[in-house]
């Protein structure tokens, strides 16, 4: 097994966080590609891998399910639900403070070599 069975990420909401931000949206509350960020920062918390590997995530499935506020607490955690080595799938959810349920997802991880994969992208000169 590449994973653990969990890992939980906690953050507080600030400005540059908000859809208003990032682009994606006009609104100062939490925007969802921070929050995607955050479920994958979980999935990557649960990893355990050596130093010659890493994950790359390659599937993404998120329903953002309520507005936060700027100065909310929120909590990603991701669960394990399938490990065959190669690939890693978790259930993702995220919740603040006050336990509204924010997100709730499937984010699937390939481990790969990390010098291989590197070798692989083409760099801009």
């Amino acid at each position: 097994m590449t994973a653990t069975a969990s890992a939980d990420v906690e953050h507080v909401v600030t400005s540059a966080d908000t859809a208003d931000a990032l682009g994606s949206g006009d609104l100062p509350v939490l925007a969802t590609p921070r929050l995607l960020a955050w479920c994958e920062e979980a999935t990557c918390a649960a990893l355990d891998l050596d130093g010659a590997r890493t994950s790359v995530g390659v599937r993404i499935e998120l329903e953002h399910l309520a507005a936060t506020a700027v100065g909310r607490r929120v909590t990603a955690r991701a669960q394990v639900v399938d490990d065959d080595g190669r690939r890693v799938t978790f259930a993702v959810e995220a919740h603040d403070e006050r336990g509204t349920l924010l997100c709730r997802g499937r984010v699937e991880r390939a481990v790969v070599d990390r010098e291989r994969f590197l070798s692989r992208v083409d760099s801009v000169d």
